[in-house]
């Protein structure tokens, strides 16, 4: 049996002394470092030590021993270039058919409480990406190996031929390439963040696959959920489904963007979400009394959506939701009276998602053909404003709750938006329309006789006064909008005609 090299080194040590025995007992010689060798050793399978194969020694707290020509040369070797074999025999380097590495675990790492920076660079590979890469660009005749996932195949075809076909060498190749670029992107992430720079020259992401979905927004198109290394742990992409079928394209995007605006609220509130725009929320003392009035703002458009709760869902408010259509609950824990009510349901989606405040704030990023759109999420506050108030009337205390309330939700409709609100919930919501004033019609259409006395929210400043008309027509007192129009004096002018209290921002609040 001809002689073949094996070059193992691993992080990830699943299943590497079972792969390493087989491919012994297949006529491959090893070659290894550090712990992977001992580890190998320790499993009795014969081992040689990189340093035996190079006649140097580790060095520089083990930062370098495979950077070596010994190594590389035998990586890189065509083995069927005349010239190659003779440069490999005239200085006694060994060709290296198959190479098993993974690397050092960076990501783990920065993952850690209070790592240090030090700590941090310290895992940053260098050996380990080298040979990936010289063993992927040479895949024409050497077997690269970086995902366990991975060996079974290629033991089978070891095992069936001799040698691995150049389709799966080439895909394994493919991987690695992937694998590495990965890896230097969350490097190139942290060291980004660490120097703070905001608008890097180049920037570089990478995503992990979650789930291949079934398809896209509509059944034509094809579609994958991935999810963000690092990521926000309070997040759909790192949700546990603890009951239902399979999450959609669909149910993703709307149960984010039910998500996003229940994080709006400290006290107990409930969200529910069509199509991505709130059709109902409510606050209360607790999760029923909360989701009751996130129902009754909206009983038709709830049907088939998506709720989300940032409190405990308990038997009370389990026994209220199984009476109705749902795709998706998302809360932060479901009693165990609450998952037995809601499991009776095959198909509905139980999500668990804990509310913990993030250690960053994540860039939001929307890809248009040909680029991509960076910028800081949303996170703006009413308690950050600088709040003016031009109207010759103040806001009542409960005007007030209901215009705070009204901003919360306001900020995560899409524009142009205009809510309507109580002190604890919604009664109206105008989304994604043309005009200021068309959002505004159809949120006080919905709010109806509702309106009297209620208050009005808008994402952006009212370019004429007819939006501050037919609030006020609908019975509407206060209205919270940023200001900053041109016309502004105009507006003003017609809430003091109607006794409106109108507060200004200074911040606007566009979501497209």
């Amino acid at each position: 049996m001809i002689k073949k090299r094996a070059l193992i080194s691993v992080s990830d040590k699943q299943g590497i002394a079972e792969f390493v025995r087989e491919l012994v007992n297949l006529g491959f010689e090893i070659v290894s470092t550090g712990g992977t060798k001992k580890a190998l050793h320790d499993q009795g399978i014969p081992v040689l030590g990189v340093s035996e194969v190079t006649g140097f020694p580790e060095i520089l707290e083990g930062r370098v021993k495979t950077l070596n020509p010994f190594i590389h040369g035998g990586l890189l070797a065509k083995h069927d270039d005349v010239q190659h074999q003779t440069q490999l025999d005239e200085h006694g380097i060994e060709p290296i058919q198959l190479v098993c590495v993974n690397l050092y675990p960076f990501q783990q790492t920065v993952e850690k409480p209070n790592v240090t920076v030090t700590e941090a660079i310290e895992n940053i590979d260098i050996g380990g990406p080298s040979m990936l890469r010289a063993s992927a660009k040479n895949h024409q005749y050497v077997t690269v190996v970086v995902d366990p996932t991975d060996y079974e195949l290629v033991l089978e075809e070891l095992k069936s031929t001799g040698v691995t076909k150049l389709e799966t060498r080439r895909k394994l190749a493919a991987k690695v390439f992937r694998h590495t670029a990965a890896y230097d992107a969350i490097i190139a992430e942290y060291m980004t963040e660490l120097v703070q720079e905001e608008t890097p020259e180049k920037l570089t992401v990478t995503y992990e696959l979650k789930q291949a979905l079934r398809y896209g927004e509509n059944p034509h198109q094809q579609a994958a959920f991935y999810k963000k290394p690092l990521g926000s742990l309070s997040s759909i992409a790192n949700a546990i489904q603890i009951h239902g079928k399979e999450l959609s394209y669909n149910n993703i995007n709307d149960a984010d963007a039910a998500l996003q605006i229940v994080k709006e609220f400290l006290e107990p509130a409930a969200v529910a979400v069509k199509h991505m725009n709130p059709c109902g929320v409510g606050i209360g003392k607790t999760s029923y009394d909360a989701f009751t009035k996130a129902f009754a703002a909206d009983p038709v458009s709830i049907f088939g959506g998506i709720i989300a709760f940032n409190r405990e869902v308990d038997e009370i408010t389990a026994i209220k939701l199984h009476e109705i259509f749902l795709e998706i609950i998302i809360a932060p824990s479901f009693t165990a009276e609450a998952v037995t009510i809601l499991t009776a349901k095959k198909n509905l989606r139980l999500l668990l998602i804990p509310f913990a405040k993030a250690k960053k704030t994540e860039m939001k990023m929307s890809t248009i053909e040909g680029g991509l759109l960076v910028q800081d999420q949303d996170r703006f506050s009413l308690e950050e404003a600088t709040i003016t108030i031009p109207t010759k009337r103040q806001p009542t205390v409960a005007e007030w709750e209901a215009l705070k309330l009204g901003w919360k939700v306001v900020k995560q409709v899409k524009s142009n938006a205009i809510v309507v609100t109580t002190e604890d919930m919604t009664i109206g919501i105008g989304a994604g329309q043309m005009n200021r004033v068309g959002a505004a019609e159809i949120a006080l259409k919905q709010a109806g006789e509702k309106a009297q006395g209620a208050a009005l929210a808008s994402d952006a400043f009212f370019p004429m006064d007819d939006t501050v008309e037919v609030a006020a027509k609908a019975g509407i007192t206060a209205i919270i909008q940023p200001g900053g129009s041109v016309r502004d004096a105009d507006s003003i002018k017609k809430a003091d005609a109607y006794g409106i209290a109108m507060v200004f921002t200074g911040i606007r609040h566009f979501k497209h």
